[in-house]
């Protein structure tokens, strides 16, 4: 057997998933992989986008506890994108 990728490797960071989800994407898209690799390449991606989605929940958890503190809330985009000083 030949360990070729780790499938449960996680990433060093979040930029290099990222990094490493655009070079499978790229490959993907130019028809470089044979079947069975673009196979294996798309499960590294799914593995790579929920590492991605873990790490934005947890910044934005990190967001929620600063804006309860100190920040304010952007508004909507319906607000025209400034900031609101007061809620409802």
């Amino acid at each position: 057997m030949s360990k070729k990728s780790a499938p449960s490797e996680q990433p060093a960071s979040f930029e290099d998933a990222m990094a490493e989800l655009e070079q499978l994407v790229a490959q993907m898209e130019a028809g470089e992989l044979p079947l069975e690799a673009s196979v294996a390449a798309y499960k590294r991606g799914s593995e790579l986008v929920k590492f991605c989605a873990g790490q934005l929940d947890k910044v934005d958890s990190q967001v929620k506890v600063l804006e309860g503190e100190m920040l304010k809330p952007f508004a909507s985009d319906g607000d025209g994108g400034q900031l609101s000083g007061t809620d409802e």
